[in-house]
């Protein structure tokens, strides 16, 4: 039977301070390094995994190489960059970067293959945009991507952002709708995220 393990990114430059929000697709902290190898040692699948898949942004990515590093070791694997788990909103730490730059940063250990070039681009009424029938279509589009990954006994690990993942589960437990957590514009997940402690991030 097979597994679908879902993990939000470890904690990213942008989560530590309402200024960082403007930085374009940030690094991870020294803390975020800290958590992804806590996980790395506290996550009892390593050797059950067998496939990482990734949103592009370098936060997700590197929580993916550092966190699930045991298990892409014994694979001989690479993580999988999926642009349909990336962030909703386009504030600019959720932006991400051009495919050339991912490829000059992290090399043959990221499969960019399926990334389209304009992955990052989240203009009205376009695939990515933060509107509500384009993030219910995408989450759509990402299940059905993982159901046909995850076949048989796999073990397929998931590393996205604690926005998009309510919307691949459809999990809205704890969610505030009046404060813009149920997204409807883009302004309001900006809005929302301003809100929201520095360590909370998105």
């Amino acid at each position: 039977m097979p597994v679908i393990h879902l993990v939000r990114h470890a904690q990213g430059v942008h989560n530590t301070s309402e200024e960082a929000l403007k930085l374009r697709d940030p690094e991870l902290t020294d803390l975020g390094r800290e958590q992804c190898a806590a996980l790395a040692g506290a996550f009892p699948f390593q050797d059950a995994v067998t496939h990482v898949v990734a949103s592009p942004f370098r936060r997700t990515l590197y929580t993916a190489l550092l966190a699930f590093e045991p298990a892409l070791r014994r694979t001989s694997s690479r993580v999988v960059a999926l642009s349909l788990i990336q962030e909703v909103s386009t504030l600019p730490c959720d932006v991400g970067s051009p495919v050339a730059k991912l490829r000059g940063e992290f090399g043959d250990r990221v499969d960019l293959d399926g990334l389209p070039d304009d992955w990052y681009a989240k203009p009205r009424g376009g695939r990515y945009a933060p509107e509500m029938d384009k993030l219910q279509a995408r989450s759509r589009e990402a299940r059905v991507w993982l159901r046909d990954l995850a076949r048989d006994d796999a073990h397929v690990v998931v590393v996205s952002h604690g926005g998009f993942l309510h919307f691949l589960t459809g999990d809205w437990e704890g969610i505030d709708p009046n404060r813009g957590e149920c997204v409807r514009l883009d302004e309001q997940i900006s809005g929302y995220w301003r809100r929201k402690r520095p360590d909370e991030g998105c």
